[in-house]
């Protein structure tokens, strides 16, 4: 069993509640090992990100605590393989259906409540990306991202 580092909590402070338990109950489930990157995040921080590209919107949920980034942690590295994000977020899944709370992941944006899905999260990512390439647009892939419904 994984457990999240000071620093990974720290970077919980000023996240909802309801998404803080969500990612302390999935650690405790995960077969892969992972830490948060980012919570609450500030308009300037937001507003950097857009500017690199990296987010495409000023209105994130990481704005008002509703959201978390995670980093898969494997073999002591951070890793960015999707075959480890789908783990993180099969384990995100089985928490927020045990919580009750209403989660959306950045790999499979059309599902609103992934706790709900009976799919695994590399069936709802492909289902994702099929939908976006069916309607001639590109997938916006954030698997790390994880946000409050």
């Amino acid at each position: 069993m994984f457990k999240l580092s000071n620093k990974s909590l720290g970077k919980l402070e000023g996240v909802n509640s309801g998404l803080v338990n969500v990612v302390k109950r999935a650690i405790e489930l995960t077969e892969i090992d992972f830490g948060v990157s980012e919570g609450l995040r500030t308009y300037e921080r937001q507003k950097m990100l857009l500017e690199k590209g990296t987010t495409k919107t000023l209105k994130s949920k990481h704005l008002t605590g509703r959201a978390v980034d995670l980093f898969a942690y494997v073999n002591n590295k951070i890793s960015w393989k999707h075959e480890h994000y789908y783990v993180i977020a099969d384990a995100m899944k089985k928490s927020a259906l045990e919580l009750g709370v209403k989660i959306r992941w950045g790999g499979a944006w059309h599902i609103d409540d992934l706790g709900k899905s009976e799919m695994t999260a590399k069936e709802c990512h492909s289902s994702y990306v099929a939908l976006r390439k069916s309607q001639g647009r590109k997938p916006f892939n954030d698997m790390p991202h994880f946000e409050l419904m």
